[in-house]
């Protein structure tokens, strides 16, 4: 069985960076917007459209979770939501099974649970999310402090509802983790070796076993 890691992560904690960082140390192969690309080739789809699916939860009041039984709104945008993610589990199970891999967000270490796959999740306080969004920020965009701890604050409550509602799981659980990482004043690339370690000093303990 290839190796796997499933990183999920609130915005400007860095779990991005630190997913393709440790790709590149570790040689796994790394997936992240390359799975919007899939959808949306498949789909026939604007990524900018996926994209916008695959960040919200379904308009309905009751979650859905995968392999049960539920009572499908009557609605063309409920049953494009579902079709969406139903091919993002698709393409990310298939990218599972080619190589060892890491897998940015997307539900992966739900959709993946059956694969075993070594589960983590970064966090940072407040003001760490925001130094890094402003490092990180196009040229000339102008936020006040307010408005982008509101941003900050906002794509982390979409990304909680879409997550509990395809999953029935709480978002940024610790139970639901191996590894749970705070990043506050923390430098990525200095984090990497260490966290790299622990898959490079006992593979099979880490991949087949809660850390």
């Amino acid at each position: 069985m290839n190796r796997i890691i499933t990183i999920g992560r609130e915005f400007g904690s860095g779990g991005r960076e630190l997913g393709r960082r440790l790709s590149e140390r570790l040689g796994f192969a790394y997936y992240d917007q390359e799975i919007i690309s899939e959808i949306a080739r498949r789909t026939e789809l604007s990524e900018q459209y996926v994209q916008s699916i695959v960040e919200h939860q379904p308009v309905i009041s009751f979650p859905i979770h995968i392999g049960t039984s539920f009572y499908p709104a009557p609605t063309p945008i409920f049953d494009q939501s579902m079709s969406v993610y139903q091919e993002q589990a698709r393409i990310i199970e298939e990218m599972a099974q080619k190589s060892d891999c890491i897998i940015v967000g997307r539900c992966g270490d739900y959709i993946l649970k059956e694969y075993e796959p070594f589960r983590m999740f970064v966090y940072a306080d407040m003001d760490s999310k925001m130094e890094r969004c402003r490092k990180k920020a196009p040229e000339g965009e102008k936020m006040t402090d307010r408005e982008l701890k509101q941003h900050i604050q906002g794509i982390d409550k979409k990304r909680a509802k879409y997550y509990e509602f395809y999953t029935g799981h709480k978002w940024g659980d610790k139970l639901n983790f191996d590894l749970c990482i705070n990043t506050s004043r923390t430098v990525i690339k200095e984090l990497v070796p260490a966290v790299a370690r622990l898959f490079e000093k006992d593979e099979k303990k880490c991949f087949h076993g809660s850390a």
